[in-house]
């Protein structure tokens, strides 16, 4: 059976094959395989040839995906796009990585309700945009002997940011001060397009209602 072509033009030496790729058609040397079609069916326990055959009528690649399994699975793919998605994925997920900025929220030990809910709204926001939070106390003068009240005051904070954040790193005691840190739910991308579906939502529905005429109301049927 002649070989499969690479997709992309030519068939890679050995030493283009990285020790994390998998391995691909005729690289792929058992005599059975777990065969999953293109669009995910199971196709079930097929000898390597009939895999590699079908695979290549179908102008696609054979692709190993899980190499441990008894026989191995494998699924006929384009692995040049797979690799190519999955490159981006993960230079999108470096990117948010990146991007995402540590505020800073500060509280005194006996803050004011009214004061306490201000930060709160200002935390959320940041959560919300996909930032961490840096919560941090500032203790005065004896107050730094009651550091459990700190605490209390943290675990609150971080109960009350509950829906947009989770704790990242306990409250701990940095020189004068005590600091915890909590992490965002959704990262930057995941709040971005939120945000840009709720403003597309909010304009559609704007533009429908100066668009859309009142509707006119059914004529009355004559009494008898």
């Amino acid at each position: 059976m002649p070989s499969l072509r690479r997709r992309g033009g030519r068939n890679p030496s050995p030493k283009e094959h990285r020790i994390s790729d998998p391995r691909t058609n005729e690289r792929i040397r058992v005599p059975e395989v777990r065969l999953v079609g293109p669009a995910g069916e199971q196709i079930g326990v097929v000898r390597i040839e009939a895999a590699l055959r079908l695979a290549q009528e179908a102008d696609l690649d054979l692709v190993e995906v899980a190499p441990n399994s008894k026989p191995p699975v494998v699924k006929i793919m384009d692995y040049g796009k797979f690799k190519y998605e999955a490159a981006q994925k993960a230079k999108e997920a470096r990117r948010n990585q990146a991007n995402t900025i540590l505020k800073e929220v500060r509280f005194r030990l006996k803050i004011e309700a009214h004061d306490y809910t201000t930060k709160l709204k200002r935390a959320e926001g940041f959560l919300q945009a996909g930032d961490k939070v840096k919560a941090m106390i500032l203790f005065r003068g004896r107050e730094q002997s009651r550091p459990e009240q700190g605490v209390r005051l943290l675990q609150k904070f971080a109960e009350d940011v509950a829906e947009f954040g989770t704790v990242e790193s306990n409250p701990t005691i940095d020189g004068r001060n005590m600091v915890m840190v909590v992490a965002p739910l959704k990262n930057k991308s995941e709040a971005k397009a939120e945000q840009n579906a709720v403003r597309a939502a909010a304009k559609n529905a704007a533009r429908s209602g100066q668009n859309g005429a009142a509707p006119e109301a059914a004529p009355a049927e004559d009494a008898e």
